[in-house]
């Protein structure tokens, strides 16, 4: 079977991945690296939205995300890995397609909300974490990709996408195609506190985790709240360890969750099976992180290769973009020459 299309995806830098990135993509990806041309994003500018009063961070945190893309089984040798502000033309065409979208139309995005009200934003949103999903949309349409692999969550910022693609093709001809979404098959994990899963609230439990923080992690997990004896009737079905462990091991889940319902296992005996469980999981994760650990330069290296042969493909894609919707095309060292009224260079 040939190649079935082009993928974009990525994850923000902010540190170590999670339990979350590993079921929810990072599994998915590596699959899919067999089926689609694959350009996996790393999206430092995305940081910044909601992150920049901490810049020190971010080289670090970039080290740290593809360490764990690398040892959950990304292939530079087969997929293009890349960075986000390495490319310019990302920065440009989200500019472009900002002049065809309107500020409400942003402000309904749900995911918008959610973080200016969890992050405690009310007063100091920036204009970057509202245009958010803008840059996402070039992000995607730079590279004309047709497939986007998303959880739930990221619906809403993919439908912006499209319909940012469908307002350009209208407007200047057809040059995106619409990108449909790739839905994870498994379910979205809530984070240890009951949350949302996100990097900022604390919340994860990260794939380079020792089995120290795996059980302290696991631990500090809310489970059914109505269960006051450790022997009451429980409701597995409302348990955040239920639905994680129903994500890493669904035939050793099923059980333990009946005997729950039944009053015959614990909270705390169920987590303790679920850390166990759990750390198993992670160690071949943890053995390969430790293994590449200390070579940042050739961290670097895969970063500048993948971003190089991206780079080729998003400028031509922009210069497309800037003849349809009418601005001039200059040489790079035409650019500092005025121009007359026609858009011809001047003597």
């Amino acid at each position: 079977m040939g190649i079935q299309g082009r993928i974009l995806t990525g994850h923000r830098p902010t540190g170590r991945r999670h339990l979350g990135h590993l079921l929810g993509t990072l599994e998915v990806w590596a699959r899919l690296q067999e089926k689609y041309e694959c350009f996996f994003l790393i999206a430092d500018y995305h940081v910044l939205t909601t992150d920049y009063e901490h810049p020190q961070l971010l080289r670090e945190n970039i080290c740290e995300c593809l360490l764990d893309w690398l040892a959950a089984g990304i292939d530079p040798r087969r997929s293009t890995l890349l960075l986000q502000s390495a490319v310019p033309a990302h920065a440009e065409l989200s500019l472009l397609l900002s002049m065809l979208v309107t500020v409400p139309r942003l402000e309904r995005n749900p995911t918008y909300k959610e973080q200016v009200q969890q992050l405690g934003l009310v007063e100091r949103a920036s204009l970057g974490l509202l245009a958010y999903p803008v840059l996402q949309a070039a992000d995607i349409l730079i590279y004309r990709a047709d497939t986007v692999p998303v959880g739930e969550d990221q619906l809403p910022h993919l439908e912006l996408t499209r319909e940012l693609a469908r307002r350009f093709n209208a407007l200047y001809g057809d040059l995106f195609p619409e990108p449909r979404p790739l839905l994870s098959p498994t379910p979205r994990l809530t984070g240890t506190d009951g949350r949302t899963m996100h990097t900022s609230y604390g919340n994860t439990i990260p794939l380079s985790a020792s089995p120290e923080e795996v059980q302290e992690k696991v631990w500090g997990m809310v489970t059914d709240p109505a269960r006051i004896h450790p022997h009451d009737p429980g409701h597995p079905e409302v348990c955040p360890v239920n639905a994680y462990h129903l994500a890493l091991e669904r035939e050793t889940a099923e059980p333990v969750a009946e005997a729950c319902r039944r009053g015959e296992v614990s909270c705390a005996e169920h987590k303790r099976r679920m850390a166990a469980l759990l750390t198993e999981r992670l160690e071949p994760y943890r053995r390969i992180r430790e293994e590449m650990a200390g070579r940042e330069e050739e961290l670097w290296d895969i970063l500048r290769q993948g971003s190089r042969r991206a780079a080729t493909l998003a400028q031509a894609t922009l210069e497309e973009v800037r003849s349809r919707m009418g601005l001039p095309r200059l040489r790079q060292e035409d650019a500092g020459r005025p121009l007359n009224l026609t858009g011809r260079l001047c003597c």
